[in-house]
């Protein structure tokens, strides 16, 4: 549109424009049916005059408004030239735009046209995009931003907008999966009283959002993807983890305990060591299922999609952090060069089991493993070592007992005298009685096991069952220029398996090899091996001390003690179909402790996630979410401050992380205002109302109080 100058001069201060419309657009696609766009244009125009003579449009009046209205032409042209048609909505956001920008209150270089051509996604004949100019940019800052929040009042298209680029960065391969929550707070405790099955209870607070995906997709694929996993609706606290065989073994306070058992709100154990609720139990039907070998012998059944934390050794040099990979993104990528690829994370601290009262000192219990004799059943007990340190440990840890040397390196573990009731009645002997109860009265070498009230307790219970165990068959191993080993040699399989358990459990690794009797050479003393030996080779992590005995404990730490623990995936390898489970659990760092003490992972990568409804999260529920972001994902978090459902008392998860969250690198916050709304044009004007009253009782609620202070000031 070029403003002209004619033979009818316009009065001072006011400026005559011209504007023709080529013939190849009609010129009902610029003035709308029956004139539509014409009457919004001189609504919103009432200084200027606009005259229409076939494919001209002259536009008189006041300066400023024949500038915005040659403008408004101008972009309602290049609008047209896309193939998009002008609605009346369209024109009234273009000239809301043009003279937001005109009073300076825009902050941006975006145009009217730039903002009604952005082509989100175009399904089922329709094409959706942003219509004002906070929505454009908001769906700029999601191409941008690994997390963004839509913060606004209802109908600004927060959710709308948000689905539509998660599926269109699925439909581009950016991401393997979409995931849709959020939290279904009206059902507040009373979920489980609602009629029908856990999805029918659920399922009328998701409806928005499968009724958004239905405008988008191909209603015929929607079943198909999520059976496939591909797209999944659930509430938040119902989020998936991955999938294990229903059988495999989780820690929990109590001990193991096969995932298929488990159900939401039972305990395991997280990689703190502490106890974690679980969140949620999904069957996920057969699965192919792998077998994942870990250097030192420890292994554990899982999918082909199960998360794993590692690191490889250049992550560990340049300290990035650990990294989350799927099962079989490992796959044929195990060894770089001839070193294992990647390690796996340990307990970052010991196990907390519950403290269970026991009937002799662990202490005592692991020297009497080591070197006691318990094996005859009506013979007093015994004890064999050439250290007498530890025959003062066995008598200060065993009340009712003394040690009596029977010369050499031998000892009897007498019950110690004491004074006669005169009954003549035979008093028992309490180490016997408390051996009985533990069934450890009768076993040989070969059969000694740690009882599991020793094997589930306290992190200083299991310790000193070790160093008792390590004190009298174990011991340091030096080697130059490296770091001391400890050594622990047992004929005993359930004690080789116990110690390792033990070890495990305290954060550290172990491995195990045979020594084949046969064949193996032997002093003339003792005569012929009848039995394999088991050695454990164990690495202990800073700040556990293997030894209570002086003289192993001083060579421990002179040779630097025993190093970093490390363990490292050896191998991945099928195992057939199984009916397989996953779990969701409330660890900040979703890890939880499997089969042979490995952390394994319940995160999300690859995927589009998206939380509606974010208001009514609570503080911890808004921490535990964000924290689940996997590697190459995204989250958009939607959510209206204004319209929030929690209980009394409970604060806005979405409120509080505006405060925590803000200016943080590669999270942003855009925030959208009743001008977005794009429902009706009252529910708009319904917004203001409710924020001017708002703002109103605020200011009277204020007033009151500053009355008050100076009333109570007086």
């Amino acid at each position: 549109m070029t403003q002209t100058p004619t033979a009818h001069t316009p009065a001072q201060g006011q400026s005559r424009a011209h504007f023709t419309v080529p013939a190849n657009h009609p010129m009902v696609t610029v003035l709308g049916s029956g004139d539509a766009l014409l009457r919004v244009i001189e609504k919103a125009f009432p200084a200027a005059d606009i005259h229409v003579r076939g494919n001209d449009i002259r536009a008189v009046g006041d300066a400023h408004e024949v500038a915005l209205i040659q403008r408004l032409f101008d972009e309602m042209m290049l609008v047209l030239r896309t193939g998009q048609p002008m609605t009346e909505d369209a024109v009234e956001r273009s000239i809301a735009m043009l003279k937001a920008d005109e009073a300076g209150e825009g902050d941006g270089p975006e145009t009217p046209a730039e903002v009604l051509t952005q082509n989100i996604l175009s399904s089922r004949g329709r094409t959706i995009r942003p219509k004002t100019l906070n929505q454009k940019r908001y769906v700029d800052a999601i191409d941008k931003h690994t997390i963004v929040f839509g913060i606004g009042p209802a109908g600004t298209g927060k959710t709308y907008l948000a689905m539509a680029k998660a599926v269109q960065a699925l439909q581009s391969k950016q991401v393997n999966r979409i995931i849709l929550t959020r939290p279904a707070v009206e059902a507040g405790e009373r979920l489980g009283f609602l009629p029908g099955t856990l999805y029918e209870k659920i399922d009328p607070y998701l409806r928005p959002l499968y009724d958004a995906l239905h405008d988008m997709l191909d209603p015929d694929s929607i079943p198909r993807l999520m059976a496939a996993g591909t797209i999944e609706v659930a509430p938040l606290a119902y989020m998936r983890g991955r999938a294990m065989p229903t059988f495999t073994n989780v820690l929990t306070p109590s001990g193991w305990r096969p995932i298929g058992g488990l159900e939401v709100g039972d305990l395991v154990i997280g990689s703190n060591g502490e106890p974690t609720p679980v969140l949620g139990v999904y069957p996920q039907g057969e699965k192919d299922i792998y077998r994942l070998s870990a250097q030192d012998g420890s292994w554990t059944l899982c999918c082909g999609e199960h998360l794993w934390t590692v690191r490889t050794a250049s992550d560990r040099r340049r300290n990035k952090p650990w990294r989350v990979l799927e099962t079989q993104d490992m796959i044929g990528n195990l060894r770089a060069a001839h070193a294992r690829r990647y390690e796996l994370p340990l307990l970052t601290a010991p196990v907390c089991f519950p403290e269970r009262e026991v009937p002799i000192d662990p202490y005592a219990l692991g020297l009497l493993l080591g070197d006691g004799c318990i094996s005859a059943k009506n013979q007093t007990p015994s004890f064999t070592t050439a250290d007498p340190e530890l025959i003062l440990g066995l008598e200060a840890a065993l009340p009712g007992i003394k040690v009596r040397s029977r010369g050499g390196y031998d000892y009897l573990i007498n019950r110690a005298p004491t004074p006669s009731d005169g009954t003549g009645s035979v008093l028992t002997h309490p180490l016997k009685q408390a051996l009985r109860s533990l069934d450890l009265l009768g076993t040989r070498s070969c059969s000694k096991f740690v009882p599991d009230d020793y094997l589930y307790n306290s992190a200083a219970v299991r310790l000193a069952v070790l160093q008792g165990l390590l004190d009298t068959d174990g011991g340091p191993v030096t080697q130059s220029d490296r770091t001391c080993r400890v050594q622990y040699t047992t004929t005993s399989i359930l004690l080789r398996d116990d110690v390792i358990a033990l070890v495990q459990s305290l954060g550290g690794v172990a491995y195990t090899k045979r020594r084949y009797a046969e064949g193996r050479p032997q002093g003339t003393a003792l005569g012929k091996h009848k039995r394999d030996a088991h050695i454990i080779e164990i690495r202990l992590p800073e700040g556990i001390e293997p030894f209570r005995l002086a003289r192993k404990r001083d060579k421990y730490h002179a040779a630097g003690g025993g190093g970093r623990p490390m363990r490292f995936i050896d191998s991945i390898e099928p195992a057939g179909r199984e009916e397989a489970v996953c779990i969701q659990v409330a660890a900040e760092d979703s890890l939880y402790v499997t089969q042979d003490y490995l952390l394994t992972h319940n995160t999300l990568n690859d995927a589009f996630i998206i939380l509606d409804e974010a208001q009514n999260t609570s503080a911890e529920q808004m921490k535990m979410f964000l924290t689940r972001l996997g590697f190459d994902s995204k989250i958009v978090i939607t959510g209206d401050v204004t319209q929030v459902d929690l209980p009394g008392g409970t604060k806005s998860g979405l409120r509080q992380v505006q405060h925590i969250l803000e200016g943080l690198d590669d999270v942003h916050f855009s925030r959208l205002t009743s001008s977005d709304v794009v429902r009706h044009k009252l529910v708009g004007r319904i917004v203001d109302a409710y924020e001017k009253y708002d703002d109103s009782q605020q200011k009277q609620q204020q007033s009151q109080q500053s009355q008050q202070r100076r009333k109570h000031g007086k």
